[in-house]
């Protein structure tokens, strides 16, 4: 009977049943007020891992921000140094090239004269060959005087006569006997007697040699 309650038929004069409403309101109150620590607590529980993942994914999109922030720095300097540098490049190449063309261009100058000395000098030469040609005269040297009569002489032999050596020759118109180192004939003289040959000098440095042959 207990468990089901009182029974509002019976009077209660001593009011010893507490009002029903006052203990539900309480216990209502109380268990409101029970929860609300574990309310708190299971919202701070759920609420402390979200800020935590929100508050990682921020700090990682700021150091993503800031890294290509950076990344954007460095390429942007290294494009304005590298196009620098391929401008300065550009500029050099520029000048090597004209210097080049002005170099190219003396040589050629240059080579042109050269060309016109070889010319000229070939002109030269020519002209000279050809002077040379017609001015170029045959030099004989001039007979000299009786050696086309000594050489229609005869030498017919010699004969020693104690120191004196002699040699006999039939000179066209009768015979004459010279001795070794005589004057022949003009400035000619007997510079040598052999059996068979005599040889004849004259002092230009002429020499002449007869041979021996038997008179007629």
């Amino acid at each position: 009977m207990s468990d089901l309650g009182d029974d509002p038929a019976i009077p209660d004069p001593h009011g010893i049943r507490k009002p029903k409403t006052a203990k539900n309101n309480h216990s209502e109150t109380l268990g409101i007020h029970t929860n609300q620590p574990k309310l708190d607590a299971l919202q701070s529980l759920h609420l402390t891992p979200q800020l935590k993942k929100i508050s990682g994914l921020v700090a990682g999109f700021a150091f993503l921000a800031v890294l290509g922030l950076v990344f954007f720095g460095a390429y942007e300097s290294l494009k304005s140094n590298s196009q620098a540098q391929i401008e300065s490049a550009q500029n050099q190449l520029t000048e090597l090239q004209k210097e080049v063309a002005v170099l190219r261009n003396e040589l050629q100058d240059g080579l042109d004269d050269i060309y016109k000395e070889i010319e000229s000098l070939e002109v030269s030469i020519h002209s000279f060959k050809e002077k040379k040609a017609e001015n170029k005269v045959i030099y004989k040297p001039p007979p000299i005087p009786h050696e086309a009569e000594l050489r229609r002489w005869r030498y017919l032999g010699s004969l020693q006569m104690g120191h004196s050596q002699r040699a006999y020759f039939h000179t066209g118109k009768g015979g004459s006997t010279f001795e070794m180192g005589a004057s022949v004939l003009g400035d000619w003289r007997l510079s040598h007697i052999q059996k068979d040959v005599v040889t004849l000098t004259h002092p230009q440095g002429k020499s002449l040699a007869l041979t021996a042959s038997k008179s007629e």
